[in-house]
């Protein structure tokens, strides 16, 4: 097992999953005694929509779990599979007018070729050219293409969203599986303690902003872009994530401070990055990117947090942390 970058033996992993499966079984429980007491075991739209979250999240949980105890590979190939599927939410949701003028080529080449290269450098570790590779595809090759075509504005404005997507889906989401190629202080396995720092916090910030919305919230931060969103449940969310942050500490090469003030950085910017896909999101008339995860709608609805979060992350720990 000295490959495998999760620690199946160490007490931390165990009390880390134990903790982990301990809030899920809760929400579970409170979930269906919800269910029972309020709905009657009927239909109920808000308490339907909450244990499909839960259940959701239980998949989310497994599937990474399983993902860290195979490795590398394992998270490499999980992230691909996510980028994919968010990428293909992306993309097709353009004007009808952009969509017919798309090369298809181009289309096919992303998919079958430029997102898989782009997860292979991941896995293969080589820092330079996963940093660089999507950005030169879409600032250098592309254009390149479109010139070439003989129709350069045509080309460009056709393959927008494109660009847009390979940036958002696939170079910031692989930045999560890119955590694990740094060379960092102490044994390899603390590679994964950061990796799951960074979902947790991200991700908690996300259901706590929901909870707090739900509980207190009054005050709406954006009612254009998010009606949703509310100045009460932004705030709570983030907060408590970062306190969250701050009690994960020992698992991280920060000190309990500097866990607080991450944990606060990368939940603003997952916050700003939800509010960013909101925005495009409204822009072309859509509540959700998807029906993939019941309950949060597409994988993209589950992955714009992370599209800001995740680069910041890793390039503050390259910079701050690795040897």
């Amino acid at each position: 097992m000295t490959s495998h970058h999760f620690p199946m033996l160490q007490d931390d992993a165990w009390r880390l999953v134990a903790a982990v499966a301990a809030v899920l079984i809760v929400a579970s429980v409170i979930g269906q005694v919800l269910k029972y007491t309020l709905a009657r075991n009927g239909a109920h739209a808000a308490i339907d929509n909450l244990n499909h979250r839960i259940n959701a999240w239980w998949a989310i949980a497994i599937l990474v779990g399983l993902a860290l105890l195979a490795g590398r590979a394992g998270v490499t190939l999980l992230f691909a599979l996510a980028s994919l599927a968010a990428l293909r939410e992306f993309v097709p949701f353009v004007p009808r007018e952009t969509a017919a003028g798309t090369p298809a080529w181009v289309l096919r080449g992303s998919f079958a070729l430029v997102l898989p290269l782009q997860y292979l450098l991941i896995w293969n570790g080589n820092h330079l050219l996963y940093s660089l590779f999507i950005p030169a595809c879409v600032l250098l090759v592309l254009p390149l293409l479109g010139l070439l075509s003989g129709r350069p504005d045509s080309f460009m404005s056709h393959t927008r969203s494109l660009r847009a997507g390979l940036l958002i889906c696939v170079f910031a989401v692989s930045h999560v599986p890119a955590l694990l190629t740094l060379h960092l202080p102490g044994p390899a396995y603390s590679n994964a303690y950061l990796l799951v720092f960074l979902l947790l916090v991200v991700q908690s910030s996300d259901v706590f902003q929901y909870l707090w919305g739900k509980l207190i919230g009054r005050h709406l931060i954006a009612p254009r872009l998010s009606p949703s969103k509310t100045v009460e449940g932004t705030v709570g969310g983030i907060l408590s994530a970062s306190a969250l942050g701050a009690g994960l500490a020992s698992l991280t090469p920060f000190t309990r401070r500097e866990a607080m003030l991450i944990s606060l950085l990368i939940t603003l910017l997952g916050f700003l990055g939800g509010l960013a896909m909101s925005a495009i999101k409204r822009r072309r008339g859509i509540k959700d990117w998807g029906t993939l995860i019941p309950g949060h709608g597409g994988m993209l609805d589950r992955l714009d947090s992370l599209c800001l979060s995740a680069p910041v992350y890793y390039y503050l720990l390259r910079w701050g942390w690795a040897t």
